[in-house]
């Protein structure tokens, strides 16, 4: 089936090289914002690799045949430099609030970007355009971020919330 602007797989990688595109913008700010610091460091780690993952769906996407939808990439560069500019408590308290809220989202980025390893691995590992990229690496990649987003946002919300027991 066709639909606007491309078929099912042009219209799902486009909407995932969008997200990336934000998602490294989102990461390399983070690493600035929190520089010096242990956010800062893990996190500008972190965005080298999301940015090396998304040139690995730009190499997907050049050896499928996709072209790039610049509408979409527009908007996915603008929702997060609009976020930025939104009247939203949480802007003010960068290192509370803000750091948590921004880890968080970033895990959700690279939720959906593991999803889209495992789904391309699911329906195109065999496709030999695909050849020489290692989609159950990248998977493994997006997994040990996660790990690593997670343990981040633990400290992000004992620093924001305080430290609490149960039991």
């Amino acid at each position: 089936m066709r639909l606007i602007g491309g078929d099912r797989l042009s219209t799902y990688l486009n909407d995932h090289l969008a997200g990336a595109t934000a998602g490294v913008d989102l990461a390399r700010r983070i690493a600035r914002d929190n520089e010096g610091n242990a956010y800062g460091a893990e996190v500008a780690e972190i965005a080298g690799e999301i940015a090396a993952d998304r040139a690995a769906l730009e190499a997907v996407m050049e050896r499928l045949g996709v072209r790039r939808d610049h509408l979409r990439m527009l908007a996915g560069w603008g929702m997060e430099k609009a976020r930025r500019v939104l009247p939203v408590p949480w802007l003010l308290d960068r290192h509370a609030l803000g750091r948590l809220e921004e880890v968080e989202a970033l895990i959700l980025g690279v939720t959906g970007k593991l999803s889209l390893w495992v789904s391309l691995g699911e329906t195109r590992g065999g496709d030999p355009r695909l050849d020489g990229i290692d989609v159950t690496e990248l998977a493994d990649r997006a997994r040990s971020q996660l790990e690593r987003l997670g343990e981040l946002r633990t400290r992000a919300a004992a620093d924001t919330f305080g430290v609490t027991r149960s039991g």
